[in-house]
């Protein structure tokens, strides 16, 4: 089977300085893959590249057979990638609802965007609860539900996670990485960048470990769970 999205040799640049030098990467279907390394290695920055918000320096992005290292960022979500970034980045002065619209604005299918406002809203009893209320006002935790489910109205193939865990306290921690988990089961491929190297891997089936810009070693989670490199840099 081929990969769903093959990175060959990318580099991208900020104002001249290299943030990603000749990174290859394969993401298959159905997987979870995670990307670690230390801040600043580039693993947002790889995300933001895939979803077409960096420009391509040099090297290709492949999805599904088809080269979008130029396309723009509303054709990537009409393919099927959505991008959960850093932050969450939400409406904060619109309901949960209208977030979750906008998760699907690419989308015409009204009846079908309904069905899966309610496929979310019982995904996340929580947001169900809480569904006319201000974004805003919603706990970190609930704010990062509320990111997954507006990435998943686009009904992505291929989801971006970038730092999912962030600032979060760590049982709504262990509760996103069951929803994670949850995903890959029905099918959703899930591409995560995460610092918390140790559960990532824990999740994951594979793993890339991104330093400087570059991809240092990859392979399987479980062996680089046991890895003595990553063991010292990365997992304590």
């Amino acid at each position: 089977m081929a990969p769903l999205l093959e990175i060959r040799s990318l580099s991208v640049n900020y104002s001249g300085i290299s943030a990603l030098r000749d990174v290859t990467i394969t993401v298959e279907p159905g997987e979870v893959l995670a990307l670690i390394g230390s801040n600043g290695a580039g693993k947002s920055t790889t995300l933001r590249a895939i979803s077409r918000l960096v420009p391509v320096a040099a090297g290709r992005i492949i999805y599904d057979g088809r080269d979008i290292s130029r396309a723009r960022p509303e054709e990537v979500v009409r393919l099927g990638i959505a991008h959960c970034p850093e932050g969450r980045r939400m409406l904060a002065r619109q309901s949960v609802l209208d977030n979750l619209l906008l998760g699907a604005y690419t989308r015409r299918d009204q009846a079908g965007v309904r069905a899966d406002i309610d496929r979310q809203l019982a995904r996340f009893p929580r947001l169900a609860e809480r569904r006319n209320q201000i974004a805003g006002t919603l706990s970190g935790g609930e704010q990062q539900m509320v990111a997954i489910a507006r990435a998943l109205m686009s009904r992505p193939r291929l989801l971006l996670l970038d730092e999912p865990s962030l600032g979060l306290a760590p049982l709504i921690v262990r509760e996103i990485f069951q929803i994670i988990r949850s995903l890959r089961e029905i099918g959703v491929t899930i591409l995560l960048v995460e610092q918390n190297a140790s559960l990532a891997l824990q999740t994951a089936d594979r793993g890339y470990v991104l330093e400087a810009g570059c991809i240092a070693f990859s392979g399987a989670a479980a062996s680089l769970l046991t890895d003595e490199r990553v063991r010292q840099a990365y997992l304590g």
